[in-house]
């Protein structure tokens, strides 16, 4: 019975250790991962070591599918990620991204994009960013936008809040920029990047919803219907004037915040980078957190998003499950520390009752010796 309680301490042992060996390296990932979740530039690289661990073939295969999809910033982004992982490439796959970013940034190509994002107000680059700004910031395409809108308002028809809320926050935020001398620009790309993706659909829906409730807050329903009712896109000063005074200031500093959080963005990784964040955030505090992974990551933010998604900006469910490794470490840990004991107790007892049993022996011994001696002397 001494020997099964012993067998059976010393096979806790070594269960334990071997379920430990087995959970210890999950354990330690889940809480890297938990300790890292309010710093999403550790985060994403958590993730990122964990993901190409699994395939060392995903950053060339993306780099493919971004340059046949036209997207050589993208394919730029998996090459400086590659570079910061020492991940090797072929070199005919490195000139073919380099020939493909020249040409993105080639003079006719930005002039082409430029009136593009001026005239239609849409952007999806750098160069349409700037003609879509450039735009905004003469007042024609947020006064285009609020009297489309404000006319849709008036008439009863469906009407998208959120442009008509961003474009008469972006009046009042040019009259700023102007004063201040190009000082609320930043606020102006970003409320101006904020707006275009809503137009082109890449907007998040918890953020679009979250920006439609700020936008309502910062308008005067009312005043802005009359001064679109008698505005015009060709009498831009008048116009514009009287849509401003139906701009609450008071009520704009989350959208303003958001704006430059969106500008943070844009200024690390282009303007495709930030139009990727408003896709996958689903508030202003997503946003947040983008700009510092931007800040962190630079070139290499798109190719992480892409990968990553909105996991590389915080964790996205799996909590219970990270808890629950951690536990099962606890656990596991626990149970080989009490077998350890348990085996230590009864070898020691084992160890004790063995030398008391000598002892006893001798002592017998001592005892039939000396009574053999009287016996003989008697």
């Amino acid at each position: 019975m001494k020997w099964l309680r012993i067998s059976t301490a010393l096979t806790g042992i070594a269960a334990c250790s071997f379920m430990l060996a087995q959970v210890a390296p999950h354990a330690r990932e889940a809480g890297a991962l938990l300790s890292a979740q309010d710093d999403p530039a550790a985060l994403s690289e958590l993730k990122l070591d964990a993901l190409l661990r699994q395939n060392d073939r995903l950053v060339q295969d993306n780099i493919e599918a971004a340059l046949a999809a036209g997207d050589a910033d993208l394919a730029d982004s998996f090459v400086a990620l590659a570079r910061d992982r020492n991940i090797a490439l072929p070199d005919d796959l490195l000139n073919r991204v380099s020939d493909a970013v020249k040409e993105e940034n080639s003079t006719r190509h930005f002039a082409k994009r430029f009136a593009t994002g001026l005239v239609t107000g849409n952007a999806d680059d750098v160069a349409s960013l700037s003609g879509t700004v450039a735009g905004d910031l003469f007042v024609i395409g947020d006064i285009r936008d609020v009297v489309r809108e404000g006319k849709h308002l008036a008439m009863g028809e469906d009407t998208d809040r959120l442009v008509l809320g961003l474009a008469t926050a972006g009046l009042a935020v040019t009259a700023a920029t102007y004063v201040s001398v190009g000082g609320a620009a930043p606020v102006r790309a970003g409320l101006t990047l904020v707006k275009d993706a809503r137009k082109v659909g890449r907007l998040g829906e918890g953020l679009a919803a979250w920006a439609g409730r700020s936008a309502r807050e910062v308008v005067d329903t009312p005043m802005l219907q009359n001064a679109v009712a008698k505005g015009s896109v060709f009498r831009p000063g008048e116009t514009a004037s009287a849509i401003k005074a139906a701009f609450r200031a008071e009520k704009a500093g989350a959208l303003v915040r958001l704006g430059k959080d969106v500008t943070r963005v844009a200024e690390k990784t282009g303007t495709r980078g930030a139009m990727d964040t408003l896709r996958i955030a689903e508030g202003p505090k997503d946003v947040a957190r983008a700009a510092r992974l931007a800040e962190a990551q630079g070139g290499k933010t798109r190719a992480i998003m892409k990968l990553l998604g909105r996991g590389a900006l915080l964790l996205v469910g799996g909590m219970f499950d990270l808890a629950l490794w951690l536990f099962g470490a606890a656990l596991t840990l626990f149970g080989l520390l009490s077998s350890i004991k348990a085996a230590t107790e009864r070898l020691t007892q084992a160890w004790c009752d063995r030398r008391r049993a000598r002892r006893f022996r001798r002592a017998q011994m001592a005892a039939q010796s000396a009574l053999a001696d009287a016996a003989l002397t008697a």
